[in-house]
């Protein structure tokens, strides 16, 4: 779901016939904040019926994730809207790659 809201949120950057994106940027942004919640807490979820080790510094990241969320300033947004997108962009990129491949992928092992 993470890649297509990224993949979403790219085709918006794109478009060049859409003058004002803020309202499909604030629902990309309601709909990472409502995946998110549930995500991780499935994710959690199971990390604890496994007793994984690590769980706590997921956790924190996962919390990490969902302040960053929570942070933005859709009043910036609105001022700045292709920023704001290529900004949801690099912030979808980073938590695909590094934690999703890297801390994600420990659980597996």
């Amino acid at each position: 779901m993470l890649f297509d809201i990224a993949d979403r949120t790219y085709l918006l950057l794109k478009d060049q016939l859409i003058a004002d994106k803020y309202d499909k940027i604030a629902h990309l942004i309601e709909e990472l904040k409502d995946y998110t919640a549930y995500h991780f807490n499935a994710e959690e979820e199971y990390m604890k019926s496994i007793n994984y080790k690590r769980i706590f510094s997921q956790k924190i990241s996962h919390d990490d994730f969902i302040k960053k969320l929570n942070d933005i300033d859709l009043e910036h947004v609105d001022e700045n809207q292709e920023q704001a997108i290529l900004d949801i962009l690099q912030f979808l990129n980073d938590w695909l790659v590094d934690h999703i491949f890297h801390s994600d992928k420990l659980i597996a092992e």
